[in-house]
Order: structure tokens, then sequence, then C-alpha cells
């Protein structure tokens, strides 16, 4: 009878669960964005202005100090609220492609996308790259086309470039009225309304909690003329009659199998089309469904806790240096307090201490079901990749590590801060931007990242976390590949070939660095009995 109850309850509330990523090209509006959703959920009474920097406000969800000072986001943040009978987990990730590999890992805990793209700019590079990473998994993805405040594509040329840049069907769900000085909102034509929105009484601006002025239902009301002006309504009713004729129908089966995105357009600063937007996550984003691990798919159903961590971050309290896995539930339900089995080392523990997000706040949590994010304080016993359980030995997969592409010899300004600098490497380098190696034969530690703007980000948090100062020196290498063989045999005589370009990674895999494309072309044809990998699983426990 207990089972039961259990079953029940975990199937409602794995029904309602909604967990997406916010991914764009940078300077979209991606933040902004996020902002708003937080509003108009209910999340946050007012949002934070990202340029009002002199009153001392920032984004909610752009927490570190760098972020605060630069108005960039440089890690991902989770934010949790309710919204409409379902509980939204709410991952807000870089937009720099310096930082995409945040992002990367990010995508593999979620269960869709909501993708942001300025109407002005229209598709860029990075979005691009973050689709394909989508289309691996075939990721549901929904896009959003900000900045109708401003003067810029048509719609009809920005629903083409989508088809066309990112080989996917636009549908359209909602349709803005005017472009930039004359734009006036947009029409919702999933439930054929029209919307305007004012502040709470007795606020004012654009930070406002909004509240729903006046409501037009269909294109036939008689007030829609009269609030809109006789041109811009008949604009809009023709542009919807041609969308009938021309435009693809949503199709939820095309969309949830990644072949097509619903889009809505509108303004995050301004308010418009982001409840549409947010009602439509609610309604049309797919719950919690089943994930990869080494011996089968694990459904979100099955009574047994499972989770895997896809991020840490070290010092998000300043004060207590603490180091936070993010984990991504995939089955069962988590409960304060309960014993789960650390894989990789073969351990268990007990989970007593584990929050929910609003980026940098956090909270205690009871309990938490399949597609709930939490955080699991510890002092680096778990790593990106880590499965845990409170039963069946798993390993999920599909969590990767990238090679780096820029390197940098580290270079302590003050010898005696040596241990400090250690201790800051080892825990900034478990959130897996920053990558570390250590020569095989003498030399200092060396850092590579596959975005170089990574490097000014670990010298200020190295300065500012652990109080040490660092000078980056550039250096040779271009490129490093992990080394995998059948027997050790190839490893060992590759080394004594070329001991100067050996390195181990903090996790102790070899690694074989480059000065040239051509080199490492040239190493890779001699030594065929050695897989040369541009990327290595998370997971992997094998050296």
């Amino acid at each position: 009878m207990q089972n039961q109850s259990l079953l029940a309850e975990l199937k409602r509330e794995t029904a309602r669960r909604r967990t997406f990523a916010i991914i764009s090209h940078p300077d979209a509006g991606k933040t902004t964005l996020t902002e708003k959703l937080l509003l108009f959920g209910g999340a946050i009474a007012m949002a934070g202005a990202i340029k009002a920097k002199k009153a001392g406000r920032h984004a909610t969800s752009d927490w570190m100090a760098i972020e605060r000072e630069r108005g960039i986001s440089v890690t991902s943040s989770v934010m949790n609220f309710d919204f409409n009978g379902c509980a939204i987990n709410l991952l807000d990730t870089p937009g720099h492609q310096d930082f995409s590999e945040d992002t990367y890992r990010v995508l593999t805990a979620v269960d869709s996308a909501l993708m942001v793209i300025d109407s002005v700019k229209g598709v860029e590079a990075q979005t691009k790259k973050l689709m394909d990473v989508c289309r691996l998994r075939d990721t549901p993805i929904i896009t959003f086309i900000n900045k109708l405040d401003r003067d810029g594509r048509s719609p009809f040329e920005l629903l083409d470039d989508i088809e066309q840049s990112l080989g996917i069907e636009a549908a359209p769900l909602s349709w803005p009225i005017g472009m930039g000085k004359l734009f006036k909102g947009v029409y919702d034509l999933r439930q054929a309304r029209l919307r305007f929105f004012a502040g709470q009484e007795g606020q004012t601006g654009r930070d406002a909690r909004p509240r729903e002025a006046v409501v037009l239902q269909g294109l036939d009301d008689p007030a829609l003329d009269e609030l809109l002006g006789d041109t811009a309504a008949g604009e809009l009713r023709r542009d919807v009659e041609l969308l009938d004729g021309a435009g693809y129908p949503f199709d939820m089966d095309r969309y949830l199998s990644g072949k097509q995105t619903p889009v809505f357009f509108g303004s995050a600063i301004n308010n418009f089309g982001v409840k549409e937007l947010l009602e439509a996550v609610a309604d049309l984003a797919p719950a919690p469904r089943p994930r990869r691990a080494d011996v089968r798919d694990v459904s979100p159903l099955e009574e047994q806790f499972s989770g895997v961590v896809f991020k840490i971050q070290a010092n998000m309290d300043a004060a207590h240096r603490d180091r936070v896995a993010f984990v991504r539930i995939c089955s069962g339900r988590f409960s304060r307090g309960m014993k789960l089995r650390h894989h990789r080392l073969g351990k268990d523990f007990k989970a007593s201490n584990a929050i929910l997000f609003m980026a940098q706040e956090r909270s205690g949590v009871e309990e938490a079901w399949p597609g709930d994010i939490i955080g699991i304080p510890n002092h680096g016993t778990l790593n990106v990749g880590d499965s845990l359980t409170a039963g069946e030995p798993l390993r999920f997969l599909g969590i990767p590590h990238f090679a780096p592409e820029h390197f940098r010899r580290v270079q302590i300004r003050n010898p005696f801060k040596a241990k400090q600098l250690e201790k800051g490497l080892a825990q900034l380098s478990e959130e897996g931007a920053i990558q570390f190696f250590r020569p095989v034969t003498g030399g200092g530690v060396l850092l590579g990242a596959v975005g170089a703007l990574q490097f000014e980000v670990i010298a200020e948090r190295l300065a500012s976390e652990y109080d040490v100062e660092v000078e980056l020196v550039g250096t040779k290498y271009n490129a490093a590949r992990w080394l995998f063989a059948e027997s050790k045999e190839p490893l060992d005589k590759l080394a004594r070939e070329e001991p100067m370009a050996m390195v181990t990674d903090a996790a102790g895999y070899r690694v074989m660095m480059f000065t040239s494309q051509w080199m490492m072309e040239r190493t890779i044809e001699k030594w065929t009995a050695i897989r040369f990998e541009a990327t290595r699983e998370c997971a992997d426990t094998t050296l």
C-alpha cells in the first residue's frame, strides 16, 4: 500500500516538473529574459536592472563578483519556482563562447531548452553551436525572438532564418504587433489572445511586477482597432491570415523529437511576450524522461533514487569556502538524510544538508523529485559525472570533458602561498571550466581552457577567493588529447619517446600536448594503437 502511494506521488510530482536551460548567443537578452520569467513566475518582486550598477543592483542569476562587475554570465545558475501548477527548474547559462563548456554540460542535465534570438541580428554563430549540441540528444527547443522594441528583421524573415540556419521547422505561437517605436505588443496565436500589462499599484517602471491591464480575446474584438489603431490592427489580421495558409502548424510530436521549434516574439525588457512564453513552457515542455546509464535506460518513475552530478561550483558561500555539487535527480524521491551510494568511490554517505537554489540564495530541501536540481555541499569528494543512487550501481553517461584549446603556465607572485594556490586550482578545476595539468618531467602547473577569457576569471577568483595573485604566461601549446589504449605498453613507449609533451590531468588521466595541428595529425597517424580523444566522459573510471 505504501509503495502504491509513493508511486502515485512520484508520478504526480514528476509530471509537473519542467527542467530547462536558457541558451543564446551573447547579448541576445537571455539574462534579462531569465529575470522576467522569475518576475512573472512570482519568484522575485523586482527584476535586477543589469545596467544599473550605480544603484548596486544586478541580475538575480549573476551572483559572482566578476559577473556583477562585467555584466556577463560566466557560470550557470539554477532557479526553482512554481507556476501554473508546475515546478519550474530554470538554468541560466553563459552566452559567451569562452564559457560554453559549462553550457554544454548543463544541456545534458535538462529535458528541454529555451533559445533566445536577437530580432535585429537573427541567428548567430554561438546559436548554431548550441543547436548542434541540442541536436545530439534531440533536445526539444522553444524559441523566443527578443528585442522587438528595436527596429530589426521582419518576423517572416526571422522565421526563415531559423529554418535555413538551424535546420529546424519554425512554428510561430505568438506574433508581434509592429516593431521598434511602433511595437505595441504580441498576439498569442495559441490562445487567440492579446494582453497588455502595467505595473502593480504604487509601482512604476519596467522592473515593477506586471499585472494584466487589458485582455482582448480574438481578432474580431471591436476594441482591437481602438487600442492598436486601424493600421496596426489590419496588419495583424493580414499576418495571421497569411500564417494560417503558409506557416508550419504546431506539432507536439515534432517539437518533442527536436524537429520543430515553437516560436514566440517579444521584448523581455518591456515585459511583452514573456507571460505567453512562460505559459507555453508550463504547457508544452516535457516532463522528465528516461536517462541513459551504462547498463540501461533509467525511468524517472522508478522508486529507487538515482542522480548524476553535472556541475561543481566552488565558493558560492565565500565565508565557508564550500563546494556544491549540482545533482540532477533522474529517478525516485530524494528525502533529507537518506543514505546514498557514491559509486566511483564505493562509499555511502548521508545527504543531510542538501539544498535548493535561487541563484546564490539557497534553502534546505526536505524532499525532491525527478527533474529537480539539488545541491550537495561537499569537500571535494564529488566530481562532475559522479552517479549517486540508493541501490543499484549505475553510471550515467553523456557528461563530457572537452580538450582545452588555450594554455597558460602559472607563475605565483608570492611563493609562500604555494599551498593556497594548490588548493585553489584543485577546487576551481573541479568545476570543469579550467583544467590543470602536471608535466610528467618537471615544469610548473599548466592550465588549459576551452575559452581564453576563462584565464582572466581564474586569476580574479584566485585573488578574491584564495588571496593568491598569479601571472598566467603563454605557452607554445595549442592542442591536447587524452590518451587511451587496450594496454599500457604503447602509452609507456610514447611517454618515453615524447616525455616533454606528456602531462596528467587532475584525475590522473594521461594527456599529450601539441604545438601544431600538423604535429598532432602526424602523431595520431604514427601511433595507431593509441586513441587520441578530444573529449572524455566525466564518468570514465578506466585509465
